[in-house]
């Protein structure tokens, strides 16, 4: 049967085929569907994690028991869960391992473009790099048999390109019977104390040889002979880049691309005259062919920086010469139709719009009326989230952001280094869960002034609206438990703990002034439902022309429906959500020129 699945469909459908029994997984682009997709399937367990590490050892638990099981990520996912990744590479599985990393060359939506095929060679590990959906649904169902097969979990590697394509795929098996759980009692594997991982390092070692020896003859390994004079070595999506500029060269797809297949590739460098290597990020394949002692181009060529197309194929190739002379013709140019400009922006109605634009007025940031700027007197450290998005002007109220639960950690650095301004930390509810607790833990047991604002918005919003431990709701969409932010807070110790309406606006700026004359550690959490998760009737907020004088206040909240016009302000009623947020534009309005439309 065929389907037409993206890359992350085909991945959780050829899972559900090699018979996955548990899957774990932390929302974040480009990996999101995965999970999302197989939590529509009967009969496996699918579980929203608060981060990546609790996900894979949830995982390796289940593998443990004789369960195949699967975690998936994005690529920075990886290095939350890096610590247990290590670890049960020495340890080996039970039932088949896998893990999913997808990279994110170009930065489409990550803080780093880093190129997670490092991990399997740091790790030792086997990779698998498929290069289309057809690939996703294969490679998924053949890293369960090699997991099994060599004891060993076995690393997926997609890119932006791949999760998200879509492509027709030969849909050709069904879900086996599973196997019943029964933990597997042996200490001297599942315990890695040093005793035992130091006699369990040389099966690693024997394990990488017997893996190089079995890549030579794996399937998706394949030679494509055409002209001798070049020789392209690819994998993953470049690979079609490579297949279409070079329709002529002969081609190594590597489909397992680590442990390298030496006897492969040393067979297909002595076929060619000349071997190049085509590889999205790093020249980890052309050094692994050059430790090899072959003589090989790849970075010299192409780009190490940003995601690959055919035009970056293709431009690099001539300029080094490499289809001069040749019949390649040149690639159609793709018409140059500038796009209007779109930069990101909080939704018209995001809860978080307030907490900065109160950030910013506490902060002294906002520019004066005669255009000119203040020293900022607080210290605000960011976090991986929508509300990011807050250091854009004319809010322009985050100093730093760097990964994800980082900036509670990096407040109470910045407060113990002796700095002298008030320190606010800001985090999503999701976030703070994911790796934000273990931070505040941290504030309180080493007494450190500063507040955290935890931006409660009931999801987790920028990767799509997954549910989180703070909702209530399961990855398959069971009533559970929520964990309320305030008592946890309460619970490691924390006394001053408030809670605002992210739409009252006085309100807000009560509770934040309040915890910033308080000293010692406090935290708020700002309440507000996301925008897009709002089912209620829209109402729009309209300007009253002859109350309005252009003072410009309201624009400073930043919001896309606020538009200033030839004759003074408007509101975008195709964007205005002014009843969710309460009218946050007729709050800061110093005249009341702004209300709701009349029903």
């Amino acid at each position: 049967m065929k389907q037409l699945l993206s890359g992350n469909e085909a991945i959780a459908l050829g899972a559900y085929h090699a018979g996955l029994g548990v899957a774990a997984a932390y929302p974040g682009t480009p990996s999101t569907e995965i999970l999302e997709a197989i939590a529509c399937l009967r009969g496996v367990y699918a579980e929203w994690s608060p981060n990546e590490k609790v996900a894979l050892d949830v995982a390796i638990g289940a593998s443990w028991s004789g369960v195949r099981a699967m975690a998936s990520m994005k690529h920075v996912g990886l290095n939350v869960a890096a610590d247990p990744f290590f670890s049960v590479a020495y340890s080996g599985v039970g039932g088949g391992l896998v893990v999913i990393t997808a990279d994110d060359p170009g930065m489409h939506s990550s803080q780093n473009e880093q190129d997670n095929r490092h991990y399997a060679r740091s790790a030792k590990v086997p990779l698998l790099e498929p290069a289309d959906s057809q690939e996703c649904y294969d490679f998924t169902r053949l890293a369960f048999e090699l997991s099994e097969r060599f004891n060993t979990p076995v690393l997926v590697r997609t890119t932006t390109r791949v999760a998200h394509s879509r492509t027709v795929v030969d849909v050709t098996g069904e879900r086996p019977p599973l196997p019943e759980a029964k933990f597997r009692h042996d200490p001297g594997r599942f315990v890695l104390v040093p005793a035992n991982a130091r006699r369990l390092h040389p099966g690693v070692e024997a394990r990488q040889q017997a893996l190089a020896e079995y890549a030579c003859s794996f399937p998706g390994n394949r030679v494509e002979a055409g002209d001798g004079r070049l020789g392209i070595v690819t994998s993953g999506v470049a690979y079609h880049y490579a297949r279409e500029v070079f329709p002529e060269a002969s081609l190594l797809k590597l489909g397992l691309s680590y442990p390298t297949p030496e006897t492969l590739l040393r067979s297909f460098a002595a076929s060619v005259r000349r071997l190049v290597v085509v590889e999205e990020l790093d020249p980890i394949m052309e050094g692994e062919i050059k430790a090899l002692g072959l003589a090989a181009e790849g970075k010299s060529i192409f780009p190490i920086l940003g995601e690959f197309d055919l035009g970056v194929v293709e431009a690099s190739a001539r300029r080094a010469g490499l289809l001069a002379g040749d019949s390649a013709e040149a690639l159609p140019a793709v018409p140059d139709v500038p796009l209007p400009p779109r930069p990101p922006v909080l939704c018209p109605g995001c809860p978080h719009r307030s907490t900065f634009y109160v950030l910013s007025l506490l902060g002294r940031r906002q520019k004066r009326a005669d255009g000119s700027s203040q020293e900022p007197q607080l210290v605000i450290a960011g976090d991986i989230g929508c509300y990011t998005l807050g250091v854009l002007p004319p809010l322009g109220a985050l100093d730093s952001c760097v990964s994800m639960g980082s900036s509670i950690g990096m407040a109470l650095g910045a407060a113990k280094a002796g700095v002298k301004d008030k320190i606010v930390a800001v985090i999503g509810d999701s976030t703070f869960m994911h790796s934000g607790i273990a931070a505040l833990v941290d504030v309180v047991y080493n007494q450190g002034n500063l507040t955290v604002v935890v931006l409660d918005n009931g999801t987790t919003a920028m990767t799509g609206h997954q549910e989180n431990p703070a909702t209530g709701v399961s990855a398959l969409g069971q009533q559970t438990q929520a964990i309320d932010i305030a008592n946890l807070a309460r619970a490691v110790g924390v006394s001053d703990v408030r809670e605002a309406n992210a739409f009252d606006l006085p309100g807000l700026r009560r509770a934040l002034k309040g915890a910033f004359d308080n000293p010692g550690a406090s935290v708020v959490v700002v309440k507000g439902l996301c925008a897009l998760r709002n089912k209620e009737p829209k109402r729009q907020a309209v300007v009253d022309a002859e109350k309005c004088n252009a003072c410009g206040l309201c624009l400073r909240i930043s919001c896309p429906a606020v538009v200033k016009g030839e004759n003074g302000v408007t509101i975008d009623q195709n964007l205005c959500v002014g009843s969710v947020c309460q009218t946050l534009c007729g709050q800061v309005c110093a005249h009341d020129a702004i209300h709701l439309a009349e029903l």
